[in-house]
C-alpha cells in the first residue's frame, strides 16, 4: 500500500518558526511532525510513500533520505513551481498504479486506516474522504453526506446559518488512480476546491466520507502547534514511546543529567544531552530537546525549547517557544505565547512581553524590554543615550509610542509638579515626536512649557533663568535625515550627565512609571516671554555702543532655521548691515549633507569677497555651530577660526584659561600662552567642554568644530550669542578677522578613522598602551602620542560605531600625514591579531 503525504506548502501561519525550515520538520516532541506521520502510516501497513516537496524541499530530503532508518521506502515529487494539493499528487503519478492514502503534512492524526480502507472498498467509489466532527466548524471544510455516506455537498467556512453539518474534511484521502487522469499536468489544481466538486458533479455517487474517530489536529498555526504538542505530552494521541519514563509524566532520552535539588513536574519530555543545572524549576507540559542547558535556578512554567539552546541562570519563561540554538541570558524573562525564533540571543535581564516573535538571528540588548516584534534588521536596545541624545530613524526606532514612553521615563526622575521646557526644529517629523514626549511627561505629574520652535541656544537659557528642572530638545539629525535627536538637558541648560542617563535609561527599561493620579496630572501650556527673555539678557552682556560704532556689513547664513527669528532682531537693534541668506523657515531643507554645506559656504565666501563685506558667518539650523569666511572672502577651517577667537578673547584677559578637546592643535598652547593665560583640555565631547567651560578661569570653550561657548552669558554652545560677541571683539580692537588670522601660528594637521568591531576595540586599546609605555602619554580621551613639542598623534575609540577616529599633528602637511598613515597601519594590524 502506498501514501502520498503533502509537504510542499510555506507555513506562513507558523512564522518564525518556519522562516528556515519547512513546517512537516517542526519538531513535535520527540520527532518532527513528518517523522510522526510516517510511523503512522508504518503502523498501518503503509511501507511505501511519495512525499511532494517545494519549499526548502532539501531540508526534507536530507533529514529523510530514502526512508531505509524508518523501514519504509520513500520517493519525493519535487515542485518546480506551487501546483496545489491534487497537482502535486498529479506531479507524482508515476509511482501510484494503484488505491493510495493521501495525507497533510500537518496532520497529526490516530486515525484507523485500515477500517477507512475497509470502507472505501467496500464503496467501490473513486474517492474516500475521511471526516471528523468538530464542535465549531466555521473555519473548516464543512463535508455534507447523505445516510449512505455519499458526498452531497461542500461548504467552505460557512457561518452559523449555513452550516449544514458538523463534519469536516481532515485533510486524508483514499483515492484510486483513475482520479489522477481527472487532473491537467503543471497546472495548480486543488482537492477540495477543484477536483472533488467536479467529481461530486460528475458522479456523485463516486465520492464518499469516512467519518472517522479518534485524534486529529490541523497544525497551521502556533497556538494549533503549541495543542498538538501538548496533547502529544498528556497523551491524548498515541504516537509511540516519548523516551525513557523517568518518572510518572517524565520522559527523557539518552545523557541527560538532571541536578538532585532539581524540580520538574511534568508531563515534561527531555531530549538527548540535556542537562538541568541545581535550582532548576520545570513545570509542564514543557519540551526541552537535545543538548539544552537549563542553568542555575532557572525556571521553565510550560513551553517549548528546540535543541542547542541556552537558558541563563534564574532565567524565567513562561508558555513560551524558543527557537534552535538561541541564548537566553541570566534572568531573561519570556512570557506567554513570544516566539524567539533560531539563533536569537535574549540578553541578562531582558525582557520579552507576551505575543512577541522574533525572526531569526536578532539580538536583545541586556536589559532590554520588548513590546513589539522583532522582524527584519532590527534589535532591541540596552541603552537609550549616544553622544547626540536619544537616536534613531523615524518611525522605525523613534515612534510616538516610544517617545511617550521616554516622556513618561524622564518625568519619573523630576520632582513631580516641575516645568519642563519643550523645543524642536521645523520638521514635521520632529513635531510628531515632540508632542508624543509631551503625552509622556504630564502622565509623571510634570508640567510642559512648550516654546515650540526657537534656536537650541534660547530653549538652553530659557531653561537656565526660569524655575524649569529640565528641557527637551527634537531635531532632524544635521547627519541623516532619516534620523531624529532627542536631547536633555538639565535645569542649567547643559546636557545631562551619563549618570542621569542611566537613571533614565533604568526607569524606561524596567518600565518603574512614576503614574500621577487625576488631581496630579501635569500641564501642557505655552512658555511666556521666550524670546524676549534671551533677547534682553544677551543685549544687556553686550557692549553694544562698540558694535554701532563699527558698523559693521556681514552676510549671514541662517540655514532656513529659526535662528532668522531671533538673530535678525538682534542684529537689527545693533545697526549691523545685514545680508541675508537662506532666512526663510524650510523645514524640507534643514537636514544639510556634508556637500550642501560646503556648497553653501563657497556661495557665502563668493558673495563677501564681491560685495566687499566685513564679515561672513553661516549659522547650523540648530544655532550652536558657526562657520567663518573672512573679510577676504576666505573660509576658514573650524580649528583655525577657532585659534583667532581665542586670540580675540584673550587679549587683556591675563591669567585666564580656554577649554579645548585634545583633539586641538598644540598651536593653542602658544596662543594661549603668548596672552598669559593657560589651556584646558576635555575630552572630545561636548557635554564634556560644557561641563569645563563653569571652571572660575574659563572665558572661553571652543572644539574647533564650529561650537563656541561664552560662559559669562550661558555655559552650552550658543552661535547667534558667539557671532555678536565676536563682532563686539572686533570692535574693541578696531580689527578684522583676517587681520588677526595673520597673528596666530600656523599648523598642520591630518586625520582619519579605521574601522575596528566592538570586539576588537578594547583589544586593539590595550596593545597600543602597552606598546607606547615608553612614550610621552595622555589618556584623557583615547591614547595621545606625544611624538616631539608639537607633534602628537591621538588614536580615539568612537563611542557610538565600530570604528576608531586618528588625529595627527605634525610640522608640515607631510609629516602630518606620514603620521596618521603610520598609526593607520598600527592600528589595521592589532586589529587583525
Amino acid at each position: 500500500m502506498k501514501a502520498v503525504i503533502l509537504a510542499g506548502g510555506e507555513g506562513t501561519r507558523l512564522r518564525p518558526l518556519t522562516v528556515t525550515r519547512p513546517k512537516p520538520l517542526l519538531p513535535m516532541v520527540n520527532k518532527p511532525i513528518l517523522g510522526h506521520i510516517l510511523t503512522y502510516l508504518k503502523r498501518h501497513g503503509i511501507d511505501e510513500v511519495v512525499i511532494t516537496l517545494a519549499y526548502r524541499a532539501s531540508m526534507i530530503q536530507d533529514y529523510f533520505g530514502s526512508g531505509q532508518s524508518l523501514g519504509i521506502r520513500i520517493h519525493y515529487a519535487v515542485e518546480e513551481k506551487s501546483l496545489g494539493t491534487a497537482g502535486a499528487v498529479k506531479n507524482a503519478q508515476k509511482y501510484l498504479d494503484d488505491t493510495f492514502f493521501v495525507i497533510s503534512g500537518d496532520v497529526l492524526t490516530d486515525f484507523d486506516l485500515g477500517a477507512a480502507l475497509a470502507y472505501h472498498r467496500e464503496r467501490q467509489g473513486l474517492a474516500t474522504l475521511l471526516l471528523w466532527r468538530v464542535e465549531n466548524p466555521l473555519e473548516y471544510g464543512v463535508v455534507v453526506t447523505d445516510e449512505e455516506g455519499h458526498i452531497t455537498q461542500f461548504q467552505e467556512k460557512p457561518s452559523w446559518g449555513e452550516v449544514l453539518s458538523d463534519t469536516i474534511n481532515a485533510g486524508v484521502y483514499i483515492l484510486e488512480p483513475e482520479v489522477l487522469d481527472r487532473i491537467p499536468e503543471d497546472e495548480v489544481v486543488d482537492w477540495s476546491q477543484d477536483v472533488f466538486p467536479q467529481l461530486l458533479r460528475e458522479e456523485p455517487g463516486a465520492l464518499h466520507g469516512y467519518v472517522a474517530e479518534g485524534y486529529w489536529a490541523d497544525i497551521g498555526t502556533i497556538p494549533d502547534y503549541v495543542r498538538a504538542v501538548n496533547d502529544v505530552l498528556r497523551g491524548r494521541i498515541d504516537v509511540g514511546p516519548l523516551g525513557t519514563p523517568l518518572e510518572e509524566g517524565i520522559w527523557v532520552e539518552d545523557q541527560v543529567d538532571i541536578a538532585p535539588d532539581a524540580r520538574i513536574e511534568g508531563p515534561v519530555y527531555l531530549g538527548t544531552g540535556v542537562k538541568i543545572k541545581e535550582g532548576v524549576l520545570i513545570q509542564g507540559p514543557a519540551v526541552i530537546r537535545d543538548y539544552c542547558i537549563v542553568d542555575s535556578r532557572a525556571r521553565v512554567d510550560r513551553g517549548i525549547i528546540w535543541r542547542n539552546t541556552y537558558i541563563g541562570e534564574a532565567a524565567e519563561l513562561h508558555g513560551a517557544i524558543i527557537g534552535r540554538q538561541c541564548s537566553i541570558k541570566s534572568k531573561a524573562v519570556i512570557f506567554e505565547g513570544a516566539v524567539v525564533a533560531d539563533n536569537c540571543v535574549i540578553g541578562a535581564g531582558a525582557i520579552i512581553h507576551p505575543g512577541v516573535k522574533l525572526w531569526p538571528n536578532k539580538e536583545v540588548e541586556s536589559g532590554a524590554t520588548v513590546r513589539t516584534s522583532i522582524v527584519w534588521g532590527t534589535t532591541g536596545r540596552r541603552r537609550l543615550f549616544g553622544r547626540f541624545g536619544v537616536t534613531g530613524v523615524v518611525n522605525v526606532d523613534l515612534t510616538p509610542e516610544f517617545c511617550a514612553k521616554l516622556g513618561a521615563a524622564i518625568g519619573a526622575i523630576l520632582p513631580k509638579g516641575g516645568r519642563v521646557v519643550m523645543n524642536r526644529d521645523p520638521h514635521r517629523s520632529s513635531r510628531m515626536l515632540k508632542r508624543a514626549l509631551i503625552a509622556g511627561l504630564p502622565s509623571a505629574g510634570v508640567n510642559v512649557w512648550d516654546v515650540h520652535s526657537v534656536p537650541i541656544p534660547v530653549a538652553r537659557y530659557y531653561t537656565q533663568v526660569t524655575d524649569a528642572v529640565a528641557g527637551i530638545h527634537v531635531r532632524l539629525s544635521p547627519f541623516d535625515p532619516r534620523v531624529v535627536d532627542i536631547r536633555v538637558f538639565g535645569a542649567n541648560g547643559m546636557d545631562i550627565g551619563r549618570e542621569v542617563e542611566r537613571t533614565i535609561e533604568r526607569v524606561f527599561f524596567r518600565e518603574d512609571f512614576r503614574r500621577a493620579y487625576m488631581d496630579d496630572i501635569g500641564t501642557i501650556s505655552d512658555a511666556p516671554g521666550v524670546v524676549d527673555r534671551y533677547i534682553a539678557d544677551f543685549l544687556a552682556t553686550i557692549e553694544q555702543e562698540a558694535v554701532r560704532r563699527s558698523r559693521y556689513s556681514v552676510v549671514v547664513d541662517y540655514s532656513h532655521s529659526t535662528t532668522v527669528d531671533v538673530l535678525s532682531h538682534i542684529l537689527s537693534h545693533l545697526g549691523v548691515d545685514v545680508i541675508p541668506l537662506n532666512a526663510h523657515v524650510d523645514e524640507n531643507k534643514i537636514a544639510l549633507q556634508e556637500e550642501q554645506q560646503e556648497r553653501h559656504l563657497k556661495q557665502l565666501a563668493v558673495i563677501v569677497r564681491a560685495l566687499g563685506k566685513d564679515l561672513g558667518v553661516q549659522l547650523d539650523v540648530g544655532g550652536e555651530k558657526l562657520f567663518f569666511v573672512d573679510d577676504r572672502g576666505e573660509i576658514l577651517a573650524p580649528q583655525r577660526a577657532a585659534l583667532a577667537v581665542i586670540d580675540l578673547v584673550m587679549r587683556y584677559q591675563t591669567g585666564k584659561a580656554v577649554v579645548v578637546p585634545v583633539t586641538m592643535t598644540a598651536a593653542v598652547e602658544k596662543v594661549v600662552a603668548f596672552h598669559g593665560g593657560y589651556v584646558i583640555r576635555s575630552r572630545y565631547d561636548l557635554h564634556d567642554l560644557m561641563a569645563r567651560s563653569t571652571h572660575p578661569d574659563v572665558i572661553l570653550a571652543t572644539d574647533g568644530r564650529g561650537h563656541f561657548i561664552f560662559p559669562h552669558f550661558q555655559p552650552v554652545a550658543d552661535g547667534l550669542f558667539a557671532f555678536v560677541k565676536i563682532l563686539e571683539l572686533l570692535s574693541l580692537h578696531q580689527t578684522l578677522l583676517s587681520d588677526v588670522l595673520a597673528q596666530i601660528p600656523t599648523f598642520h594637521v591630518a586625520n582619519a578613522q579605521v574601522t575596528c568591531s566592538w570586539e576588537a576595540k578594547g583589544r586593539v586599546m590595550r596593545l597600543l598602551n602597552e606598546q607606547l609605555r615608553h612614550h610621552r602619554v595622555e589618556t584623557l580621551d583615547g591614547i595621545k602620542v606625544w611624538l616631539g613639542d608639537e607633534a602628537w598623534v591621538l588614536i580615539r575609540p568612537d563611542p557610538d560605531r565600530p570604528v576608531l577616529h586618528i588625529d595627527a599633528e605634525g610640522e608640515s602637511p607631510l609629516a602630518a600625514q606620514e603620521t596618521l598613515e603610520k598609526y593607520i597601519r598600527i592600528v589595521e594590524g592589532l586589529r587583525e591579531e
